[in-house]
């Protein structure tokens, strides 16, 4: 019986998946030469796909941020506080794992430190979204101030988040 292999991903999504597990677990300040290996791929071919590090670690935030949002949008029948709690419910299983080390959106914008640099902009893009979706769901529940339930839900989930990492 012949067994095939699935074939190898693109370097480009190959740069992609090792960014989002380096980056998460380790923080992004790891080296190009590192994500390079990870990736298998060699730094003239990232340099072919990307313009540097920084863009890598833009493209994978927003790749992520489009899976999360898109995991938002498919709790479609559910009524807007289903949807809310939903989203704290992912929190929880998440959290659950050891390898969990918090909102990755968070941990780049505080490594960074710097608000204007891409990579923090897109964090508050996804922040933005999240805040959003929080504040869409308040609308359509009733709450009788949505813009400003969804700035503090926004702000539970982050303390959720951290609250894991910190609590174990």
């Amino acid at each position: 019986m012949a067994t095939t292999t699935a074939p190898k991903p693109a370097p480009r999504e190959r740069l992609l998946a090792a960014a989002e597990t380096l980056f998460y677990d380790e923080g992004i300040h790891i080296g190009v030469d590192r994500l390079c290996a990870v990736a298998e791929v060699s730094k003239r071919s990232m340099y072919q796909h990307f313009g540097g590090k920084d863009e890598v670690i833009v493209e994978m935030l927003r790749g992520r941020a489009r899976r999360l949002a898109s995991a938002w949008s498919s709790s479609d029948g559910l009524g807007p506080r289903a949807r809310i709690l939903a989203v704290f419910d992912s929190v929880r299983e998440m959290s659950a794992s050891p390898d969990f080390h918090g909102c990755p959106f968070v941990n780049v914008a505080t490594e960074l430190k710097d608000r204007e640099h891409p990579a923090s902009v897109a964090a508050l893009g996804y922040k933005l979204e999240l805040n959003r979706f929080f504040e869409d769901q308040a609308r359509a529940g009733g709450a009788a101030d949505p813009e400003a339930l969804g700035v503090q839900l926004t702000m539970m989930f982050d303390g959720a988040c951290a609250y894991s990492v910190v609590r174990g």
